[in-house]
Parts: C-alpha cells; sequence; structure tokens
C-alpha cells in the first residue's frame, strides 16, 4: 500500500481530480451496453443495480444528493470513451462502471487513469485491468477472464474432457479467454486440438460449428459471451454437436443466458460465477428486490455494479471528501461488505478478491421453481481463482 499511496500523492501533485463544492451532486456513470448483445447481461439492470445501491446508502453523502448518469456504450471503444471524457471532464463524474466489454473497459481505464479518476470494471473480463493495464484509481470488481478460465477448464479436463477445440469471440475478452483457458486446460493434462476466431453479434454460426465438429474434440470451449453463447449453444444443438457426443463449456455465461436457452437446452453445462441469487437468503432478499423491478434475476455483472457503487459511496464517506486520490485510498483500505461480499480485501493492483463458484446447469426435471438453474458445484477460493499479483505485471506494484 505504500507504493500506491505514493503514486495517488504524485498524483495530487499534477493537480488531477477535483474536490466539488457542497452544492454539486455526487455523481456516478453506469456504462454500458443498453441496446446490443450484453443489455441483458449488463444494460439497464445494472442502471437498476446502482440506483439500488444509491437508496440503500440513503440517497446522500457528505450532505450532497446522489446521482446515477447512465450511458450506452455500443460495444465501441471509441463512444465509451467519448461518453467517459466528457462525465469525468464536464459533468463531474465521481465513478465510472460497469463496463461490460473489453475493449471498453480498457479504453476507459486509460482516460481515467491518465487523469487519477476512477473507474471501476463489474462487469468486463479481460484480466489485463490487473496486469499490464491497472492503474492507482482503477478497480476490477467482480470477475475475470482468468478466474473463469482456470475454474471452469480444470473443471472440465479432470472430469474426463482432455481434448478441446475453441470458438473465440475476435476481441479482448475472447482472446483472453482462448489463451488463460489454453493454459489450464495444459495443465491439467489436456489438449488443445484447434480454434476459430469469429466476429461478434453473429447471427449464423454453422460453417464455425462445423469446424468444431470436425476437429473430433471432446469439449468445444465457447470464449464468448452474451446472445452470441447462447445462439452457439442453441445452433451446436441444431447440428447436432452434443449428441454426437461433444461437450460445451462456456467460459463467460450469466443466469440470463441459461434463461435464454432454456434448461433443456442448457442441462448439463459447467460454468463459473461470481454470484447466484439463491446463494442464501440476502442474495434471495436483495435479488427479489431486483426481480419485482426487471422481471428477470440479476447476473453477476448486476450485482456487481451494486457493489462498486456501494463500497464507492462508503469511501467518498470515508474519506470526507469526493477526491478522487483519497477515495482511491480509502477504496482500498476498506473492506468490501455489501449483500453478497463480507469481508472481501481489495488487493493493491486493484483486484477484488472474492471466492467463485462453479456451478452445473440442472437438468430440467431437478429444477423445482422459475430460475432455479444451477447446482453447486464447488467453491474456490479467492486465492486460488484469481492470477497471483507477481504473475500480472502490475507497472506500479512492487516498484
Amino acid at each position: 500500500m505504500m507504493r500506491l499511496a505514493s503514486m495517488l500523492a504524485a498524483l495530487a501533485s499534477l493537480g488531477l481530480g477535483s474536490v466539488a463544492s457542497a452544492q454539486q451532486p455526487v455523481r456516478v456513470g453506469v456504462l454500458e451496453d443498453m441496446s446490443g448483445y450484453y443489455a441483458d447481461i449488463t444494460g439497464f439492470g445494472s442502471a437498476l443495480a446502482a440506483r439500488m445501491a444509491v437508496e440503500d446508502f440513503g440517497g446522500k453523502v457528505l450532505g450532497r444528493p446522489i446521482e446515477v448518469l447512465t450511458g450506452d456504450h455500443q460495444n465501441k471503444a471509441d463512444i465509451g470513451s467519448s461518453i467517459a471524457r466528457r462525465w469525468y471532464e464536464s459533468d463531474k463524474v465521481g465513478l465510472v462502471t460497469g463496463l461490460g466489454n473489453s475493449a471498453v473497459a480498457l479504453a476507459v481505464r486509460a482516460i481515467a487513469a491518465s487523469r487519477g479518476q476512477i473507474d471501476v470494471v463489474a462487469s468486463g473480463a479481460v484480466s489485463d485491468l490487473t496486469g499490464k493495464a491497472c492503474s492507482p484509481t482503477g478497480f476490477h470488481w467482480t470477475y475475470d477472464s482468468y478466474s473463469l478460465a482456470k475454474t471452469t477448464a480444470r473443471a472440465v479436463v479432470l472430469s474426463g474432457g482432455k481434448s478441446w477445440f475453441f470458438l473465440t469471440a475476435n476481441y479482448a475478452y475472447g482472446h483472453a479467454a482462448q489463451r488463460e483457458s489454453t493454459r489450464f486446460v495444459e495443465e491439467a493434462g489436456g489438449t488443445v486440438k484447434g480454434s476459430v476466431l469469429m466476429p461478434p453479434n453473429t447471427a449464423d454460426f454453422s460453417s464455425f460449428l462445423l469446424q468444431a465438429q470436425g476437429s473430433k474434440a471432446q469439449v468445444i470451449g465457447i470464449a464468448a459471451a452474451g446472445s452470441d453463447m447462447s445462439n452457439i449453444v442453441k445452433q451446436a444443438g441444431e447440428f447436432g454437436l452434443v449428441a454426437g457426443g461433444q461437450n460445451m463449456a462456456g467460459l463467460v455465461v450469466f443466469i440470463t443466458d441459461v434463461n435464454a436457452l432454456g434448461l433443456k437446452a442448457a442441462q448439463g453445462l459447467y460454468l463459473t460465477e461470481a454470484f447466484y441469487w439463491d446463494l442464501d437468503d440476502r442474495t434471495r432478499a436483495w435479488s427479489n428486490r431486483f426481480f419485482a423491478e426487471r422481471r428477470v434475476m440479476p447476473t453477476m455483472a448486476q450485482a456487481g455494479v451494486y457493489g462498486a457503487v456501494l463500497h464507492y459511496l462508503k469511501a467518498v464517506q470515508a474519506a470526507g471528501t469526493d477526491d478522487p486520490r483519497s477515495v482511491a485510498v480509502k477504496m482500498h483500505e476498506l473492506p468490501v461488505d455489501d449483500f453478497w461480499s463480507r469481508g472481501v480485501k481489495i488487493r493493491e493492483d486493484g483486484r477484488v478478491m472474492r471466492p467463485m463458484h462453479l456451478f452445473q446447469v440442472k437438468d430440467p426435471s431437478d429444477s423445482k421453481a422459475p430460475w432455479d438453474y444451477y447446482r453447486l458445484v464447488s467453491t474456490v477460493t479467492a486465492e486460488e481463482a484469481f492470477r497471483p499479483m507477481v504473475e500480472g505485471e502490475c507497472p506500479y506494484v512492487g516498484r
């Protein structure tokens, strides 16, 4: 923490950041895909989660009202960057969160880091956010490509799925997921027989699925998210891949994906999540509040936005200011405590160290109620799930 504090002090000497007057609201910005292929897993549900956090905090901090701004990055890094830049510079937004597209998250991280502003990536997955793109005022909140790949790939290989073929979305998350999954497949004794890159937001995956089928790999690893992931699983069923003996492994799967697929199509799928609505009484209570508004259960990305906003507001209160340098220090110092996180620590590189859960999608006959989709297989500690900080090569840690 000494290194982190000195870097934040250096930002202060450059005059970065601002202390808003007592009359100005404290603003947080939720920047998500509101209309595209990530909208169901992030979108307006993330905005709702942020407003719930503000409500639960009391609506004010340091005697000032709290406002939530929302923006649609449209899965385009230039649009996301433009919104974030305007929010930081003109609208005096103290926190930008959500960022459920890794290319957008990396672009916004660069802007926030250069200005000494706070960004909390609650929805994006690429693990570079705590590696080469880390920042003293940047945080990676919910999950990342490393933890998802490690937990899922190892479990599938150890259960007998030794040979893999990857269907990989041609963007930052897809590349990271394939790279990290390949490592853990091979470390567990498996092999990778090939892969194919796919453009995002594709309607017809038939040519890619034929390549996967022709590989004869036991496991088809899906390094894609949102509606792309769901469509791949649906079309794989139509092509008879599963009936032919190949299994599907989703490297980032959300409960809304399973809902869209239906249990008949998704049954047996292994997946890793940081959050599930039915884990305990507190997750059920919060999720039912969310459901009353959205008529769907929350994803781990949306739960992450809630936690990120609540923790930021607690840090502003504890710091006695919304100056980003001071707030970032408090965010590192305070344990993360909300309806699904208890005493969770934040590492110096910005990684929130929470446990990850390996689930298997239930057979339709085992589901007892709507949204009763997962069977908990195991819980993996944060230290086991996430990349060791020394491997991330965060440029300001330990130097």
